[in-house]
């Protein structure tokens, strides 16, 4: 089968590869019908994410049809769609028992394994492990595009961003990095109640794009004092929630700046390089800072507000590209400015 291999720090190619096969009797294997490219992808090949060696499968999120099923298998079928996410859950283990398989001790303590410890789902087909207690079979009144960017990126702003900052009733929300898991989290504060959200991006295109996920405001941070609207915004007392989602030091740093007393800072961006953390500062204005890796258990609630029309994941879309096209669909994915990208859509 033909999969998109990672070769070491700015080297992928898609080629052959064996193919995916059973090895435990929970597992499954997956036809990929529809994948996509993350950020993280991207780190992975910048080298960021050094517990990925050469040779690896890239890509963590599919839609797919099952083809063979372990024996252990009994409410899964050869047929059935379903969608096969980030975080992968036995469902059995200490973590996962309290929600959070982020962190499931059958597989090593990170849940996040496809693409990362073992070969992942940009490929023609894909090995699933606990199969039964990691896929989401899918209705059919959604559809593949819809469904793949439940893998991942609308959990992850939901939960990371939204639900870790405990946004609230009223509250004003800022999110820096206007990019898809940004917009995510832009998209769901509403559901929560957020009574303003602003956008702060670099992009034009993004902010603009931020407004039809649900962004009241909009700050271009290479032409606007950040600090300074966010404050003319919130009646000079700062935001109650601000939410990171680019992943680099200056964006954290920004985050804890436009934050008021007792506000609550969340950050999602994946970040390779260290952080200063001003505790000096931050201590005596009781501001709460959480981190995380998307667990994924709010999966089955997304996909009932998709369902009902509630979210609109489609959005995200706004490229397509065959499987066989999946370098050139890495191109644009990597230079989404240049090409007014959100997320690729990959298919067969």
């Amino acid at each position: 089968m033909k999969a998109l291999v990672f070769h070491g720090p700015g080297e992928k190619s898609w080629t052959d590869v064996p193919d995916a096969r059973l090895v435990d009797p929970t597992d499954i294997v997956v036809r990929v019908d529809t994948t996509t490219i993350c950020g993280t992808d991207l780190h992975i090949l910048k080298g960021d994410v050094p517990a990925v060696t050469a040779g690896r499968v890239l890509g963590h999120e599919a839609v797919g049809t099952i083809t063979e099923v372990g024996s252990a298998v009994s409410d899964l079928s050869v047929g059935d769609r379903v969608l096969v996410p980030a975080i992968t859950s036995c469902g059995k283990c200490g973590p996962c028992k309290v929600a959070m398989p982020s962190h499931c001790a059958s597989v090593g303590g990170i849940g996040w394994i496809f693409g990362h410890l073992i070969d992942g789902t940009q490929a023609e087909y894909v090995r699933v492990p606990y199969a039964e207690t990691s896929v989401h079979r899918l209705p059919e009144t959604i559809s593949n595009a819809e469904a793949i960017f439940l893998a991942d990126i609308l959990p992850t702003g939901f939960e990371i961003g939204v639900q870790n900052a405990a946004v609230r009733p009223g509250d004003s929300v800022v999110v820096v990095g206007a990019g898809p898991v940004g917009l995510s989290a832009i998209a769901t504060a509403g559901l929560f109640g957020a009574a303003s959200v602003i956008a702060v991006d670099l992009s034009d295109s993004r902010l603009k794009r931020s407004v039809a996920f649900g962004a009241d405001q909009t700050v271009n941070s290479g032409r606007e004092d950040v600090r300074a609207r966010i404050m003319e915004l919130t009646d000079g007392h700062g935001a109650d929630v601000a939410i990171e989602a680019v992943g680099i030091p200056e964006t954290f740093e920004l985050c804890t700046q436009l934050v008021r007393p007792g506000g609550r800072v969340a950050n999602v961006g994946v970040h390779g390089r260290p952080v200063t953390l001003r505790l000096d500062e931050l201590w005596i204005s009781n501001i709460s800072i959480t981190t995380g890796l998307v667990n994924g258990t709010t999966v089955p609630k997304l996909l009932d507000l998709l369902a009902h029309n509630k979210i609109d994941a489609s959005a995200f879309g706004t490229h397509a590209f065959a499987l066989d096209q999946m370098l050139d669909a890495y191109d644009v994915f990597a230079n989404a400015d240049t090409h007014d990208a959100l997320k690729v859509v990959i298919s067969r």
